[in-house]
């Protein structure tokens, strides 16, 4: 019987740890101790003292708060989920368990049941962190609430909400969760709110573009280009327009421009050989093209382009080791993009 008593008090210490005396910690101080470990990046420590804790001991509190945090940011998200949640039933006024349930829900793709928490987050704290206006915008967009998801945007941007910028920001949004037509309303009601207004004409176009509306599409960029003379995307997309339409000494033009403005993207750099290769001058493609290839070695296009330039100056061997690299190229990404079994 000693011998048994003995084992189980040697597990619960040991479970519970011991502090520098060397004796037994106390719940409290085992859940101080398991903070200090996840302040200190030892998760998977903090995880299994908070753990044993957890199945040792009397109910501690903050303990599910503690656990929360420990799952949330190993990846486990639905244990996440459920410490919050029994955190926030321990206390209501835990408001960084409100939030973080919140982010957790959004991130188990359950915008809907987020905006509550999220909401209250905002109620607490109108100057919450930049996460949770984030997040609370994403959950109104996609609960198809744009209004509020502008204002939520808004104040994360420090802009008034009511402004055109607000509206070109809630397009942005959009462009980036593709939903191109609800953001090129939004960049029209920015518009007409500022006419002026840098970069509503620019998404306007990109809209156009995606649809294969040329026309449309060289109109709002030409506009742009008007408003927002020193932008150097412009110029990149107007020699994209300008070569689709043949018009290739203004494709060549803007794309001049695009590169004296901005040195740093390949863009330009390729759509120029493309358009030196139309007027027959792959030596000066050549040129370009390189460079491109310089920026960005894996980039498959530029080295079917390159391909195309060797073989019209008759370096057969060059244009092949290019065409092998660009198939290689491609078809490496295309094994990247299938999905895993």
């Amino acid at each position: 019987m000693r011998i048994l008593t003995l084992f189980i008090f040697l597990f619960i210490a040991s479970s519970i740890g011991w502090n520098q005396t060397g004796t037994a910690e106390t719940p409290q101080q085992s859940l101080t101790r398991g903070h200090e470990l996840l302040q200190q990046g030892k998760v998977a420590e903090a995880m299994s003292l908070l753990q044993q804790l957890a199945t040792v001991q009397l109910p501690v509190k903050g303990l599910q708060h503690e656990l929360g945090v420990a799952y949330y940011r190993t990846g486990k998200l639905v244990e996440a989920q459920q410490a919050f949640a029994a955190a926030i039933q321990e206390d209501p006024s835990d408001a960084e368990s409100v939030q973080m349930e919140g982010l957790t829900l959004y991130r188990l793709g359950q915008p809907a049941k987020a905006i509550p928490y999220l909401e209250r987050v905002r109620q607490w704290m109108p100057n919450a962190n930049a996460d949770s206006n984030y997040v609370l915008g994403l959950c109104y967009m996609n609960s198809q609430r744009y209004d509020d998801a502008r204002v939520s945007f808004a104040k994360e941007f420090a802009v008034d909400p009511a402004s055109a910028s607000a509206y070109l920001l809630l397009a942005t949004m959009m462009m980036r969760a593709n939903l191109p037509e609800l953001a090129a309303d939004q960049a029209r009601q920015a518009l007409a709110l500022a006419p002026n207004l840098p970069l509503a004409h620019f998404m306007l176009g990109e809209v156009y573009l995606l649809k294969s509306d040329v026309e449309h599409a060289t109109a709002e960029f030409e506009q742009e280009r008007r408003i927002n003379p020193g932008y150097a995307p412009i110029y990149d997309r107007l020699g994209d327009v300008y070569t689709r339409t043949g018009k290739l000494q203004e494709a060549q033009e803007a794309l001049t421009k695009a590169i004296s403005l901005d040195t740093s993207s390949t863009g330009p750099f390729i759509q120029m050989g493309k358009v030196l290769l139309h007027r027959n001058d792959p030596v000066t493609a050549m040129m370009y093209l390189k460079h491109a290839e310089k920026m960005d070695p894996g980039n498959f296009i530029t080295h079917t382009l390159l391909a195309q330039a060797y073989r019209k100056v008759g370096q057969e061997d060059d244009s092949k080791r290019e065409t092998d690299l660009a198939s290689k190229i491609h078809a490496d990404s295309q094994l990247k993009l299938q999905p895993s079994d």
